[in-house]
């Protein structure tokens, strides 16, 4: 990997997280560039948030397709990316497309994984009545949300919760999560071990944070 990651961002919807990544890659410090945003919905928010930063966008579009052919288009337009960071991206990857980036594609899940998996974390979570909800940044591998953890953050579940308000609350989390686990794995920091992903902690850092 180069010294300064070259990294690319696969959206499907508004980019939130992906504005949070924008927002950590503009420190000249930052060890990772954002190369490219690609989406597989055309005319998203995620496109325009990427055009303000000056970025370089590719529509790649899923719906209608295989998923062989989806995912080679896709591996076409991402030479020379070191790191892929899913930001509402709304597909599932098989091994065609993983295993061109083996252990560097990361996502960010609205839920404390392996709890609550799929499109649903936040309103999954608020049915199970827990008191407990919040985010998981982790490495992805065939699966829906299984792959090895790299770091989780949680808040409170109020009584009067609704899925909006808790969803709120556990994007704040999303988003102090994703750069630091993109920081992470842009130093190098990163090794997995089968299931389990292992990261080399500076003295004030840690995988668990709490919103």
């Amino acid at each position: 990997m180069s010294t300064t990651a070259r990294v690319a961002v696969l959206a499907s919807g508004r980019g939130s997280n992906l504005q949070a990544l924008l927002d950590a890659a503009s420190d000249p410090w930052f060890p990772a560039d954002i190369v490219k945003v690609v989406c597989n919905v055309p005319g998203v928010i995620a496109l325009d948030r990427a055009r303000a930063a000056g970025l370089p966008t590719e529509v790649v579009v899923s719906r209608g397709r295989t998923r062989e052919d989806f995912e080679a288009e896709l591996l076409s337009r991402l030479d020379g990316v070191d790191i892929v960071c899913l930001a509402g991206f709304m597909r599932v990857l098989t091994p065609l497309f993983l295993d061109q980036f083996p252990a560097r594609v990361m996502n960010i899940h609205p839920a404390l994984l392996p709890a609550f998996p799929g499109a649903h974390g936040i309103a999954d979570a608020l049915s199970h009545g827990v008191t407990v909800a919040g985010a998981t940044c982790h490495l992805v591998d065939s699966g829906v949300d299984t792959g090895p953890i790299l770091a989780q953050g949680a808040v409170a579940v109020h009584d009067e919760d609704t899925v909006d308000t808790l969803a709120a609350r556990v994007l704040g989390v999303e988003h102090r999560l994703y750069p630091l686990c993109l920081r992470w794995m842009a130093e190098g920091r990163v090794t997995v071990e089968g299931q389990r992903a292992r990261v080399r902690l500076l003295p004030g850092e840690s995988r668990w944070i709490a919103g």
